[in-house]
């Protein structure tokens, strides 16, 4: 009978750890958390300290009813959750459940879920650290507060079923903000010149891009500063004034973070950050590979820290000399390096890097799911990368004259690969010229051609997943463990949308936000809760009790509040009734807010169930058509767009809202972009100061 008994999250990891382990140790999941506050109610007890009421989770009695008889017999128990807050505060709570205090049990926490580091950590069991029980015992309470606060004013003001929370608002706060970037951005003419000429042998053309007329890079404004630059360059040849010879290099990649491993699989494999979480999870918790049994294959995936232990580094050196040679090797100390923001990392654990890496991709492919295997592969050559030696590229740079005009060439020639022998994150190339390594200063060049285009500036880009989970870093809102839910979170409410990648806000977004902003501007505010994301880590430190981060927020929260429900008494919206006459029973039909925003409805709910599409006119006549209305509508995925009340039959369709004047140019319809309005007819590129109405 099995002495010692081990309680881990997941059925997977512990049947991992079961293999490791042998005979003599008992793993069994507890499949998560087994207590929680309750969702019947907020939970917190703000009048005796904001004590937190936890109860069993709904389900979880049969568990708990075999764990309990499995630490009956056992002798010691070891408690080997994940190794962060989370997996600290449910080592805790199963403590608690269980009633361990009666009985020999340690916290025990590996990175790797390998033989080496399973049995290192029996060696090194612990008391459970109740400063990160309680780090996140705080976040919890706040978000709990925050969410049964602010909820129910979200549910008076727009509709029932929506929630507020301290990380998805101000996520949502971005993107919405991001949105009025795009919506209220005035595009800028602007103009490229390239110069073809060639030698006096006359076989080879090279290209040369204009840089400035004074000796300062500029950008070419208008037509007319066009056309003037044009003539000079025209009227003489191209005068090379010299050439610079040198070298660049691409420094060596960081290994993954868990949000620099979102934004590439992203980016690379196209993954939602959810799935790449759960991937990765999979690859943690073990795969069975012939040969080795069941073993983890990536270390812990939440994770902000770019360290590797010295072991994985050193392992990592010599198989990169084995395989790719000396000169291959990274010099310098891989961990000396940060990230751009040079900001302080959570170094709780390595970054997210292979257990094993002898275990190639090719090796073990066939034990991996398609999906597996990518992912797989993207960690394991990036953290091989880290450790190898900077890509060098030859560049040559050459300046030329034509009149006052100054332009140049440039070329670069891949000299050493280094890292990117295994991973080029941009595919990045050599651009080659042929001909430029032939000229010599003072060589004169005919012009043959000279090309222009025209540009027009392109607004801030939307929010993709990736980009949204870096800003959020870079922010410092939420923790590795909090990007995937709080995106996710925003999407199931329908806050927000997704389409090709992009993520868009939707009207019920819209509205959400506006109320947040106005009611609660601390909560939205992007600095505050990255002070309190500090304030979390400071307490996990043990340098300040939760409970006081919690009464500080506490008052300003319940204020909030009670003005904003004071304050809607008085804003109370009542249902629009509109001139649309119902099919049924006669009745004027009444705007109402569903999960894909506004539709009809009879007010003789619940006797009279007929609904209606709602369309609501802007006061512009379709430009297509001419007889239809331009109207408000909402595609599949809730995203507004422009549309003719007479479709199908007309197909007229604008993601931005047309104005009611008409082009002075080209005669085409005009689209409102904040205080201005914009010619539709990208060609025309008209802009004007709108009416103040349209503004």
């Amino acid at each position: 009978m099995a002495k010692n008994l081990v309680i881990v999250e997941s059925p997977t990891k512990a049947e991992t750890i079961g293999k490791i382990l042998g005979s003599n140790y008992e793993v069994i999941a507890s499949n998560g958390h087994v207590r929680d506050l309750p969702k019947s109610q907020m939970g917190i007890d703000v009048e005796n300290d904001f004590e937190p009421k936890y109860i069993t989770i709904r389900g979880k009695g049969d568990i708990l009813t075999a764990l309990r008889k499995a630490v009956k017999k056992a002798d010691k128990v070891y408690l080997a959750t994940d190794p962060d807050r989370e997996g600290e505060a449910i080592s805790y709570h199963l403590s608690v459940a269980l009633k361990l205090q009666d009985k020999k049990y340690k916290r025990i926490t590996f990175n790797e879920v390998t033989k080496t580091a399973v049995k290192n950590s029996l060696k090194n069991a612990r008391d459970i650290d109740m400063n990160l029980v309680d780090a996140q015992q705080a976040r919890r309470v706040l978000d709990r507060l925050v969410g049964y606060k602010i909820s129910p004013v979200l549910w008076a003001k727009i509709k029932r079923g929506l929630s507020a929370g301290r990380v998805q608002s101000v996520a949502l706060k971005i993107i919405c903000d991001r949105e009025k970037e795009i919506n209220d951005f005035i595009p800028k003419e602007y103009f490229s010149l390239v110069v073809n000429a060639e030698t006096e042998k006359g076989k080879k053309e090279i290209p040369f891009r204009f840089v400035s007329g004074n000796g300062e890079k500029e950008d070419i404004s208008s037509a007319e500063a066009l056309n003037k630059i044009v003539a000079d360059i025209s009227e003489n040849d191209l005068l090379v004034k010299s050439i610079k010879q040198g070298e660049k290099t691409r420094k060596s990649p960081l290994p993954f973070t868990t949000s620099t491993l979102q934004q590439e699989a992203s980016s690379k494999l196209n993954f939602a950050t959810t799935k790449t979480m759960r991937i990765a999870q999979q690859l943690y918790e073990g795969i069975n590979i012939k040969g080795k049994g069941t073993i983890g294959l990536i270390t812990y995936l939440r994770t902000d820290s770019t360290r590797i232990s010295e072991e994985a580094d050193a392992s990592a050196r010599k198989y990169i000399g084995d395989n790719y040679g000396e000169k291959y090797i990274e010099t310098q100390d891989g961990n000396g390096r940060q990230d751009k923001g040079g900001k302080k990392i959570q170094d709780a654990h390595e970054a997210i890097r292979p257990t094993d890496i002898t275990l190639s991709p090719v090796k073990i492919k066939d034990e991996l799911s398609r999906d597996q295997y990518r992912l797989y592969q993207l960690i394991y050559n990036r953290f091989l990368a880290s450790r190898m030696a900077n890509a060098v590229y030859e560049t040559r740079t050459v300046k030329a004259v034509a009149g006052e005009q100054n332009l140049q060439a440039s070329s670069s020639k891949l000299a050493f690969d280094g890292f990117m022998a295994v991973y080029n994150p941009d595919q990045e190339k050599s651009e080659n010229i042929r001909g430029l390594n032939e000229l010599k200063e003072g060589d004169v060049l005919k012009i043959t051609a000279i090309e222009d285009k025209q540009h027009f500036t392109q607004p801030p880009a939307r929010y993709t997943e990736a980009s949204l989970v870096k800003t959020l870093e870079e922010k410092g809102i939420g923790r590795p463990s909090t990007y995937a839910p709080t995106i996710s979170t925003i999407l199931a409410r329908r806050y927000i949308t997704k389409e090709n990648k992009k993520l868009y806000v939707t009207e019920i977004g819209e509205a959400v936000n506006n109320i947040m902003e106005q009611a609660f501007p601390v909560i939205v505010d992007v600095n505050f809760t990255a002070n309190l994301e500090s304030l979390l880590d400071t307490i996990g430190e043990g340098a300040i009790n939760w409970k006081v981060v919690v009464r500080n927020f506490y008052p300003d929260l319940d204020d909030a509040v009670k003005k904003a429900e004071a304050d809607l008494e008085k804003i109370d919206i009542q249902d629009e009734v509109s001139d649309e006459i119902c099919d049924e029973c006669g009745r004027n039909m009444v705007v109402k807010y569903g999960p894909h925003g506004k539709f009809l409805a009879c007010p003789g709910f619940p006797d009279c169930k007929c609904t209606k599409p709602f369309y609501e006119k802007i006061g512009v006549t379709c430009p297509k058509c001419k007889t239809g209305d331009v109207v408000i509508k909402m595609s599949k995925k809730g995203r507004r767009y422009y549309g003719c009340t007479n479709a199908p039959e007309c197909d007229f369709m604008s993601w931005t809202r047309p104005a009611k004047q008409k082009c002075p140019q080209c005669g085409s319809y005009m689209l409102i972009k904040g205080k201005k309005l914009l010619c539709a007819n990208n060609e025309c590129g008209y802009t004007c100061d709108a009416p103040k109405e349209e503004a």
